[in-house]
């Protein structure tokens, strides 16, 4: 988990941090380095194991070198910031009441399965989704606050 002025200065904290404020998810990290998206996030953010999941595979991905090196940077960039929290038993049984949430709404959970095991993470941790994003968790509201940035 790190202090949001610590991702700023790129330093180490200085202060122990041990409880988030939110949970980013992949999209917050792939624009890590912009201001818009550091400015909306509260004083301390965590990861999730999936969200360092999707961005390990994001070089992998890639078809151009310069894509690749740049997904790479960004992966190393952000497990060098944080310690992402784990998909947990408590989160697989969150997963469960998100599923449920998004089929009664009427959607597809097929799809979005990386998205929904981010919402779960957050929801299992208690913390704020920030996302940039925001639509691909519709009709999780009570499930968890969803933070369009």
């Amino acid at each position: 988990m790190r202090r949001r002025s610590d991702a700023i200065s790129m330093q180490p904290s200085t202060t122990a941090c041990t409880v988030a404020d939110g949970l980013i998810d992949t999209s917050v990290a792939i624009d890590w380095d912009d201001p818009a998206v550091l400015a909306g996030l509260p004083e301390g953010v965590a990861i999730s194991t999936i969200s360092m999941a999707e961005l390990a595979a994001g070089p992998h991905l890639a078809r151009e070198p310069i894509e690749k090196a740049r997904r790479q940077a960004r992966l190393q960039q952000v497990e060098s910031l944080f310690d992402a929290l784990d998909f947990d038993a408590a989160a697989a049984r969150s997963y469960g009441q998100v599923v449920a949430a998004v089929a009664a709404a009427g959607r597809s959970h097929r799809s979005r399965v990386a998205d929904l095991l981010i919402a779960a993470v957050a929801h299992s941790n208690k913390l704020a989704l920030y996302t940039r994003n925001p639509q691909d968790f519709q009709a999780l509201d009570a499930l968890i606050s969803v933070v369009a940035i």
